[in-house]
């Protein structure tokens, strides 16, 4: 009797430590919708399908502590898939790549790394456990962003600044910069001008639409960079390739747009998924429909409702 006691004990202690070490790892409550059938599926069955891309964007929201969590989930599923994976953000900018190599080879204590590479204010608590799986894994992370400053010389100055940086910088931003007037663009203006019609020219003239059309070209230099450290990453990964997963806020790559349509202009064969995680109050009331343009997979994540204010 005392034998199967403890054998009882012990295995009650072993499914808490599971349980324990799921909700750790990023295993939340959750909704997957596939966009293509128009259904909701799980979250297993969509990483078994991004285990079978070349090209993942997982676009997310900033601020959302959930979010976070299953992008880490993301990374250790497809590692439980065999994938071998390039781990690139938009958090990190061009320029830091070298700091970034040696923090991931051991060359660099973390602090000094820190030091270094300009990490987001949030990187502790939501980018360092993607940097750190990554780097036990044996993975190489990708800084594919745009050096800020050069950006915000666009907002300023346009697209004409860049011709202007010394050859050694000029690396640090993408060498084709595509600014056109799509849909991508129409998206853009009208989230920044408070969802007036982009194509309005009555509430677009002058300065107002130059200054609009110098911000877009900042964007458009974060989008086509990211792009193209996507695509030559990829293109200098020795076979077989690795599947690369990108992190970056939605809107670069929502609809397929941004970043992700950069990247597929670039690599044309390469299969790409894109996922975009939506923080979501009440699972119940989701309108799967309303979203199902976003991306091939719409991750609902779990997003704690706001505390009412007393009276």
């Amino acid at each position: 009797m005392v034998k199967k006691s403890l054998l009882m004990a012990l295995l009650l202690c072993m499914l808490i430590a599971s349980s324990l070490a799921q909700s750790h790892s990023g295993y939340l409550p959750q909704r997957v919708y596939h966009s293509d059938d128009k259904r909701f599926s799980d979250f297993e069955a969509m990483l078994a399908d991004l285990s079978r891309a070349d090209v993942v964007f997982v676009g997310e929201q900033h601020e959302d502590m959930a979010t976070h969590r299953f992008e880490l989930a993301i990374l250790e599923g497809l590692a439980r898939r065999g994938r071998t994976v390039i781990v690139a953000m938009e958090m990190f900018e061009r320029d830091t790549q070298q700091a970034l190599d040696d923090y991931l080879a051991n060359k660099i204590s973390e602090e000094e790394f820190l030091k270094q590479s300009r990490p987001w204010g949030n990187y502790a608590t939501d980018y360092r456990p993607l940097v750190e799986f990554a780097k036990a894994k044996g993975w190489r992370v990708v800084a594919g962003n745009v050096p800020r400053r050069y950006a915000s010389q666009v907002a300023r100055g346009g697209l004409a600044v860049i011709d202007k940086l010394p050859e050694k910088e000029r690396v640090y931003v993408a060498k084709e910069i595509s600014d056109a007037k799509d849909d991508y663009f129409k998206k853009f203006s009208e989230t920044m001008s408070g969802h007036q019609a982009a194509s309005d020219d009555k509430k677009l003239v002058g300065e107002e639409a130059a200054m609009m059309q110098r911000i877009y070209q900042a964007q458009v230099v974060k989008d086509d960079t990211m792009a193209e450290s996507i695509a030559t990453a990829y293109a200098n990964a020795p076979d077989p390739k690795p599947l690369i997963v990108h992190f970056n806020g939605a809107f670069h790559s929502d609809s397929r747009l941004g970043t992700a349509s950069r990247t597929v202009k670039r690599l044309p064969k390469a299969r790409v998924k894109v996922v975009s995680v939506v923080p979501a109050e009440d699972f119940d009331a989701i309108k799967a429909d309303d979203f199902r343009k976003r991306g091939d997979y719409v991750l609902f994540v779990f997003k704690h409702p706001k505390a009412k204010k007393e009276k």
